[in-house]
């Protein structure tokens, strides 16, 4: 059965979950019953120092694991479109290329400040145990015994942290321990929400326009049937219009502004002098 790859890639708290969620309750679209995939794709390349995997380290064997996993989503679900979503993806797009050539990308952006209050709230977090589990049953067998210790410190790390922070979360950049201990937790959200952007924009820029839809998390949110509508076709999917508008019946545009509001001025304006470039290239400064 030929079945059509799409990757949906943006940064943590950028409405990546909202969009793969609309698309998989259509009809004919699946994805995994987990939230990431991230152990994966990392699969092969479990030591690797970030996210942040160069294309050529996808290997024949890497490359097959990962596409049979692909693979065994359409044929449990006999799918029409596979949609994979993993915010790391965002740091190592070229990678992902290589893996799945044939895969189609839905590029999601939203205005860094406001994702950047939303993920400190995720580095502080508590243990969610049922979140866990579902993620468990992906880890290839292999590799649990380091992801089993990576988990553990990171919460022991939670305890004895000042900040009362995990020892890692969401996308790993290049250098991230520096950039830890350099920054402020509200900076190093930033920071990993504008080198997802920048890194995927990046490569994008070298791929066929019709490899790739942007879709503005801000325009998704005011107008959902409309941005769904063209992603749809973007993926070749017809759909009817009563379907579509029963998918996004529960979008709403109550996050707009909301992480703007909890840094405040202050600390906004910080943000904005660290990262504004992005800001601007994408109209949110």
């Amino acid at each position: 059965m030929v079945y059509q790859p799409a990757v949906i890639i943006g940064a943590p708290r950028s409405g990546t979950n909202m969009l793969r969620d609309v698309l998989t309750s259509l009809e004919g679209i699946a994805t995994w019953p987990c939230d990431e995939i991230n152990y994966i794709w990392r699969h092969g390349n479990v030591r690797f120092p970030s996210d942040e995997i160069p294309a050529d380290r996808a290997t024949p064997v890497i490359k097959s694991y990962i596409q049979q996993s692909f693979e065994d989503i359409r044929e449990k679900y006999s799918a029409d479109i596979v949609v994979e979503k993993t915010c790391a993806n965002s740091l190592r797009v070229p990678f992902v290329d290589v893996v799945v050539p044939d895969a189609k990308y839905v590029f999601i952006y939203r205005d860094g400040i406001d994702a950047t209050g939303s993920a400190k709230e995720r580095w502080t977090a508590e243990l969610d145990i049922p979140y866990i589990l579902e993620k468990v049953r992906f880890v290839p067998k292999m590799d649990l015994p380091y992801y089993a210790l990576r988990y553990c410190w990171a919460r022991i790390y939670r305890l004895i942290s000042r900040q009362k922070r995990l020892a890692f979360w969401g996308p790993a950049l290049n250098g991230m321990q520096e950039t830890l201990q350099q920054h402020t937790l509200n900076e190093v959200c930033a920071l990993q929400w504008q080198q997802c952007i920048d890194k995927s924009e990046e490569a994008f820029s070298r791929m066929p326009e019709d490899k790739v839809v942007r879709v503005r998390y801000e325009d998704f949110v005011r107008n959902p049937v409309a941005e769904l509508s063209r992603i749809l076709e973007f993926l070749g999917k017809e759909v009817p219009q009563h379907r579509i508008e029963r998918a996004v019946e529960r979008v709403s545009p109550r996050s707009l502004g909301k992480g703007r509001k909890a840094l405040g001025e202050h600390e906004v304006a910080n943000l904005e002098a660290l990262v504004g470039d992005t800001l601007r290239r994408y109209d949110y400064l």
